[in-house]
């Protein structure tokens, strides 16, 4: 039987139950839980950077949200409360949709 040991989304154990495989879980405790979403996350970003297509690239990006709505909540907040700190840091300092790329800056 193949070793996984990996975070996975909710429903899957009942994914393979209907497939009529055995699997094994176990529930994490918090600190292992943040420490287990933080390494899904890191593999959703390099599955995204990897990604050569559009809809793959979705697929990934919608995988982060996920996982961003998960870290969320870990920290006590919601999705919403990292919205609107995401829209304040819009305003103070901008977004990325000008496509700035800063090369240098003069040092007094």
């Amino acid at each position: 039987m193949p070793i996984h040991n990996k975070l996975v989304r909710d429903l899957i154990p009942q994914i393979i139950e209907k497939s009529g495989k055995q699997y094994s879980t176990r529930t994490l405790d918090d600190n292992e839980y943040i420490t287990a979403l933080r390494t899904k996350l890191e593999e959703e970003l390099n599955e995204y950077l990897k990604a050569d297509n559009d809809q793959d690239s979705l697929e990934e990006l919608a995988d982060l949200m996920e996982l961003i709505h998960a870290l969320a909540k870990t920290h006590g907040a919601s999705i919403e409360q990292v919205e609107k700190i995401r829209q304040q840091k819009e305003e103070q300092r901008g977004g990325f949709n000008d496509k700035v790329f800063l090369i240098e800056v003069e040092e007094d």
